[in-house]
């Protein structure tokens, strides 16, 4: 088949959206990870990845958890592109059953469909090579390979796996000769020097019916469970849920160890197109634009004699005199400064902020939800300050408290507060006290953001502390 006729296959995207980037604390946290994030340019990692897709490409699905539902449906919203489907896991799984849950949901819309499997965390600065080699690998799938993306190497390193090339059957497709685990640096230099060896990117294309045959081949119970799960789906607005019960008893496993390692028809396309997983501020350091003195600085910062080095300010004044190859992070609640060479052991600062169960380890201060947003301004021993943003049209869910009052102060837009069994419509100025027990909604009638203030006081404010009667989002 020529390279014309691929770019009228289509292909089913399924951008794999799990992940905690933990690497990139303190940008990066649990409820908000790395791929929500714009890291590299005003748009998400998330949104780069929908925006690369080859023209050819169908509605993707998303695979991603609960907890960041709300952000996957936002996030392309705001691309004004059609939302396609969001599969929700139940719980992690590893790659293997994730994408076996997309091959069967594409096959329900195509029995012939070509799965595009991508991590939605990745940097691919060369977006024609990427397409170029997308139609290659087109190619050899429709023949029934089960085609695998390696890097070509730019150094020798060790935080990746590797994929050895076997015997070029067409141009740059190669048979996979052998995966390999991530190596140590005297092996990592002889992969390099050799040029057999590319990084394993954890990028695929197949027909979704090829990988579950040879799932079912490899790891029939793997299959076996996600066809159950994906049997009984719940619709929830617009999230599918597959069964839970069925898809927790699957057994937590990789594509590469369930399939790509076992089968006699993978083969890699090597692709050289400025790719990064960016697994550590050094990682970013090295694909963001960098200044004269080979420096990325972001927000408000002042380097004087200062080189090598990462600097990102969220909301306060960051001045550096005299540093080289530091990593300086600042959020509203906390601050990062590393040496760029030490990168890799943030993941144990967050750690230990889990074991201290901080809640640095998992929220940002500003939190999103499904109807906006709210900012933790200031909080005491019996108070609590937020700033909240309700998107226009939106609810919050109809609840009460136990233990804390609240008063909300209107700053702009319109509100819909309900007290009991009252209503009213309040504007900038105005605002609303709510005593503790008393069963209450906010809804933005109106068609710009409500902005307001919200007071709590009482003995306890965690946000546990809520007993939802109706919510619209589907939220227990």
């Amino acid at each position: 088949m020529s390279q014309s006729n691929t770019s009228s296959t289509s292909i089913y995207p399924a951008i794999m959206c799990g992940g905690s980037g933990t690497r990139l604390w303190p940008l990066s946290r649990a409820l908000f990870p790395k791929q929500f994030l714009p890291l590299v340019n005003d748009t998400s990692m998330l949104q780069d990845t929908l925006l690369r897709l080859p023209e050819n490409s169908n509605e993707p699905v998303f695979i991603c958890n609960e907890e960041h539902r709300f952000l996957v449906a936002e996030q392309v919203r705001q691309l004004s592109q059609s939302q396609g489907t969001i599969l929700l896991e139940p719980e992690g799984r590893n790659t293997a059953p994730a994408v076996a849950l997309a091959a069967i949901n594409a096959l329900e819309k195509d029995k012939d469909a070509l799965l595009l499997v991508l991590a939605a965390d990745h940097v691919i600065q060369d977006t024609v090579a990427f397409h170029q080699a997308v139609a290659q690998a087109i190619i050899a799938a429709q023949q029934g390979k089960l085609v695998t993306f390696g890097i070509v190497p730019t150094h020798a390193e060790t935080g990746y796996g590797y994929i050895k090339k076997g015997t070029e059957q067409t141009t740059n497709t190669f048979d996979v000769a052998q995966f390999v685990e991530k190596p140590n640096q005297d092996i990592a230099d002889e992969y390099l020097a050799s040029g057999d060896y590319l990084w394993n990117s954890g990028m695929f294309l197949f027909k979704a019916s090829r990988y579950l045959d040879e799932l079912a081949k490899y790891r029939a119970d793997i299959l076996d469970n996600c066809q159950q799960a994906m049997t009984d789906v719940e619709l929830d607005l617009d999230f599918l849920r597959p069964n839970k019960a069925a898809f927790l008893a699957c057994a937590s496993e990789s594509i590469d160890y369930a399939v790509m390692e076992k089968t006699d028809s993978a083969v890699v396309i090597p692709l050289d197109a400025g790719w990064s997983d960016v697994g550590s501020y050094s990682a970013l350091w090295e694909v963001c634009q960098q200044d004269d003195d080979k420096n990325v600085l972001k927000g408000d910062v002042i380097a004087q004699t200062t080189t090598n080095s990462y600097i990102h300010s969220q909301n306060k004044l960051i001045a550096t005199v005299g540093v080289d190859n530091l990593v300086i992070i600042e959020t509203p609640d906390a601050i990062l400064v590393a040496n760029k060479d030490k990168v890799q052991e943030v993941k144990q600062i967050v750690e230990q902020l889990k074991k201290e169960q901080r809640s640095e380890a998992v929220l940002h201060r500003e939190v999103y939800r499904p109807w906006g947003k709210y900012d933790s301004v200031d909080t005491g021993e019996r108070f609590q300050v937020k700033r909240i943003t309700v998107k226009p049209g939106a609810k919050l869910s109809v609840q009460m408290h136990h233990h804390r009052a609240e008063h909300w102060i209107i700053v702009s837009g319109t509100a819909k507060v309900t007290i009991d069994e009252k209503t009213v419509l309040l504007t900038e100025n105005q605002s609303a006290y709510i005593p503790v027990g008393a069963v209450h909604a906010l809804e933005n009638p109106g068609i710009l953001p409500l902005e307001m203030i919200e007071v709590q006081s009482g003995s306890y404010l965690g946000e546990d502390d809520i007993v939802r009667f109706e919510d619209r989002y589907g939220r227990a």
